[in-house]
């Protein structure tokens, strides 16, 4: 008897101890927070939950980066990170945030718009929990997250997600999905209070411009492109020909479908002030028929299976053996968003909006990534925000 209480006391501890050792990696991704440094242009850093208050104390909350101009003009809205395992968007604003200055307008920078996502992984997948860019002076870590945001935030999923207002059905697990729970409300769910905390931030402040930036596989048809409604496609195509003509890549324009709610390019302009914008650069990690999910391919973007499949035109994308690097996508990112910012500009010159500082295109595809990170260790104290 003695005996099998024995057994029964060591198997248990090494149950706790299994569980214990499987879970500190997780715990230690989901309390790992990546220092955001103030760059020159940065006038002000607020919260999320000042338009939202249901989201103050949570893991929804996040920050916003204010880069007010020299000169008064238009309003912009830069969002990264609405899904976390597309890192193009969060780096994109983060290099805004620490380069851009903002002669005319202002700009409101949200590298991190899904918080919670940030925080989450999809072992299942094999997702790295981390990831490095080289930069001038070392390493930078950043979270690797998942498109969704963690049920530890926001459980149960129902088992159909009803949009609101629209009350079309979509997939359970699109509730956690905070770009299907545009335009949000005060009392829903944790990731509707993130999105209607956008939202209330474009009223309030009378946002002209409202670009969200994401990745998407090279094997689905909506990729490499600008995502626009009626209301802002004009200034997407003229974005996408200029881009096309002086930096020699392309991103065409796809329209926003109007009967599929729930999408920041849809609602954001059918319940706010704002033109929207969502960027789409190509992500080979994103596809399914790829080699491991390492962090080598998440930032070189080069894999067998999918040159294998581009030469048998299987791909939405050109694709050869240079891949689809990190360097390429967030430099396509940032191009397209001061192209759009250009654009309107010429279209509305008393609401002009001019971004100084940032690089485009050629610079990050010579240049890198890190080139453009600014070294937190360096920074004087009060210059970096823990996010």
């Amino acid at each position: 008897m003695r005996k099998d209480a024995f057994l029964k006391t060591v198997l248990a501890a090494a149950f706790v101890a299994f569980v214990l050792w499987g879970g500190l990696p997780l715990f230690r991704h989901r309390h790992h927070d990546v220092p955001i440094v103030k760059g020159p242009g940065v006038t002000a850093v607020r919260r999320l939950s000042e338009y939202s208050p249901g989201l103050k104390g949570t893991p929804g909350d996040t920050f916003i980066y204010v880069l007010q101009g020299r000169e008064p003009g238009g309003k912009a809205l830069l969002m990264g990170d609405t899904h976390s395992n597309e890192p193009e968007g969060m780096l994109s604003a983060i290099i805004v945030v620490e380069n851009g200055i903002v002669e005319k307008g202002t700009l409101y920078v949200i590298p991190v718009f899904n918080n919670s996502g940030s925080r989450n992984t999809r072992p299942g997948d094999g997702y790295p929990l981390y990831f490095d860019v080289a930069t001038d002076w070392g390493q930078r870590r950043f979270r690797f997250g998942n498109r969704d945001a963690s049920p530890l935030d926001q459980w149960p999923d129902p088992d159909v997600y009803i949009h609101y207002p629209e009350r079309q059905l979509l997939s359970y697990i699109d509730i956690r999905n905070t770009n299907r729970t545009w335009p949000g409300r005060a009392n829903g769910p944790l990731m509707e209070k993130v999105t209607f905390g956008a939202m209330e931030l474009m009223r309030r402040e009378k946002i002209d411009l409202a670009i969200d930036v994401h990745g998407a596989e090279t094997m689905f048809p909506v990729t490499n492109c600008i995502v626009a409604p009626e209301s802002s496609v004009k200034i997407a195509t003229l974005a996408s020909l200029t881009v096309k003509a002086k930096e020699g890549f392309e991103s065409h324009v796809e329209r926003s479908p109007v009967g599929f709610r729930g999408l920041s390019h849809r609602e954001i302009g059918d319940h706010g002030p704002a033109l929207p914008f969502l960027l789409e650069a190509p992500i080979p990690f994103l596809d399914q028929p790829t080699g491991p999910k390492t962090t080598k391919l998440l930032l070189d973007g080069k894999d067998p299976f999918l040159l294998s499949l581009s030469k048998k035109k299987k791909l939405f994308v050109p694709y050869d053996e240079s891949g689809w690097p990190l360097e390429k996508r967030v430099g396509q990112n940032l191009s397209v968003t001061l192209e759009i910012f250009r654009q309107f500009s010429k279209k509305a010159a008393d609401r002009a909006i001019a971004v100084s500082g940032v690089p485009r295109y050629a610079d990050l595809v010579k240049n890198g990534v890190g080139h453009f990170l600014a070294d937190p260790a360096k920074t004087p104290a009060g210059g970096v925000v823990m996010n």
